[in-house]
């Protein structure tokens, strides 16, 4: 602890001690990285404080900086409210601005209102965001002189719509979007001589682009569209330090993890699917949960997900077991978050691990003990406060329901149960316009159907 102390006392400046300032970093975004969550959060503070002080000079600038530390604060957290601030923050930044004759700062305070955005839709599932993101970009790029406001700009526009067209995107798409993302990068790099915070940010749209040719080949089913988003997370990572840039390297590595797993489970490859685990295990050993409880939860969420697939590849129960564990990890931090889209993720697929591992022991006790658990957790929760949690849970009940008429092959009233959680779930997907669930549900109900005519026609 002492030698890390000495060690922040070298980056942030030998004067740093005795000199009074306004936080840690200096209002340096390049070095919040080295803060935890509890000294990230007093970082913000500073910030606001800075921003507010009456001699304050150029406030804002201040403000903008603020704002920035505050986004990362609810990057880390998955805080609603701490997101709401930070985007008040950038909006009264942008606000102070003059937009004729600071052009660019105005162009940089709006593209941080746009980042505020982009990170809600991600992390609540809340697409309206993307469409407010995508105006503020247009906006500061059509402002934007010069500096880091065009690059970002351009990345921020070019993601948003590669998230639209995902869904319906074919393998030239995809191609098509990397090369999008090809000169704002270069953009960025080309600035970090003359700015610190450039690197990192060339770093954060490379991992921006790895993790939607991910996402775009996992759809796909595209092993080399998996493997251009596993070069560029391997990109990101070139050069950077888990010592002083544990977050950024961690995400990269964890995107580099879960391309390989997607690859492998393609592929039918254990022995790649092993290596993927392998490698995503070392991820979860070197981050902290303190330092980024959020990130820690999605790096075993990854874990989780590779060890679900060598699972299905090696029928091992205790690959399974061993993602249920994963996937708890990454629950006992998103309990205190249930809006987020990862905690709905981590909630469906746990619900799947348990019932694979009891279809492969044939041992009902683990569905009784998934049963009851989900079961408790739907008696704690409120449909009307919180109806997409709700609606998953039933999800995931009639998914055990399903699974105990399999391992029993008798039918004790589990399909008309399942049948009446997955119908109430729909309902449910259907008035939030949540149409990826309502596809999971329908689907559902559509197998258990199927389920029922088959067991009526042999009786």
């Amino acid at each position: 602890m002492f030698e890390f102390g000495r060690e922040l006392k070298r980056l942030f400046g030998a004067d740093a001690v005795n000199a009074p300032r306004d936080g840690l970093t200096g209002g340096d975004a390049s070095l919040l990285e080295l803060l935890d969550l509890r000294m990230i959060a007093e970082e913000g503070r500073a910030a606001d404080i800075a921003a507010g002080r009456v001699g304050a000079k150029d406030k804002a600038q201040r403000r903008l900086e603020s704002a920035i530390v505050w986004r990362e604060v609810a990057r880390r957290s998955g805080d609603a409210a701490v997101l709401r601030k930070a985007a008040a923050t950038a909006e009264a930044a942008a606000e102070a601005f003059d937009r004729e004759r600071r052009p660019d700062g105005w162009a940089r305070a709006r593209c941080e209102q746009a980042f505020c955005a982009m990170l809600g839709a991600e992390l609540f599932g809340d697409d309206g965001l993307n469409a407010a993101a995508d105006v503020a970009f247009r906006e500061a790029r059509a402002a934007a002189r010069g500096g880091l406001s065009l690059p970002l700009a351009d990345i921020g526009i070019a993601a948003i719509e590669a998230r639209e067209q995902m869904a319906s995107g074919d393998a030239r798409g995809a191609r098509a979007v990397a090369l999008r993302f090809a000169v704002p990068i270069a953009g960025l790099e080309s600035l970090t001589k003359r700015c610190r915070a450039a690197r990192l940010l060339a770093v954060e749209a490379r991992l921006v682009l790895a993790d939607i040719l991910i996402g775009w080949g996992a759809r796909l089913r595209d092993d080399d569209i998996l493997a251009a988003g596993r070069e560029q997370a391997e990109r990101a990572a070139e050069g950077l330090d888990p010592a002083y840039e544990p977050l950024s390297w961690a995400r990269a590595a964890s995107l580099r993890g879960h391309a390989m797993a997607l690859q492998g489970e393609g592929a039918g490859e254990v022995e790649v699917l092993a290596q993927a685990v392998s490698a995503l295990a070392d991820v979860a050993g070197e981050l902290s949960r303190d330092h980024s409880p959020l990130d820690w939860a999605r790096v075993q969420t990854a874990l989780a997900q590779g060890l679900q697939a060598l699972g299905e590849a090696g029928a091992s129960e205790r690959a399974y077991e061993q993602a249920v564990t994963c996937y708890d990890r990454a629950a006992h931090v998103l309990k205190s978050a249930p809006g987020l889209s990862l905690r709905a993720f981590g909630a469906s697929n746990r619900a799947l691990c348990l019932a694979r591992s009891a279809e492969l022991s044939g041992d009902l006790t683990v569905l009784d003990a998934a049963e009851a658990a989900f079961k408790i957790e739907l008696a704690a929760i409120s449909a009307k406060r919180e109806p997409a949690a709700w609606a998953l849970l039933q999800v995931n009940l009639a998914r055990l329901y399903e699974a105990r008429m399999d391992i029993t092959g008798v039918d004790r009233g589990e399909r008309a149960s399942a049948a009446f959680a997955l119908n109430a779930a729909l309902d449910v997907f259907g008035e939030l316009g949540l149409r990826s669930l309502s596809i999971i549900a329908a689907d559902a109900l559509e197998r258990l159907a199927s389920a029922g005519a088959s067991a009526r026609s042999a009786s």
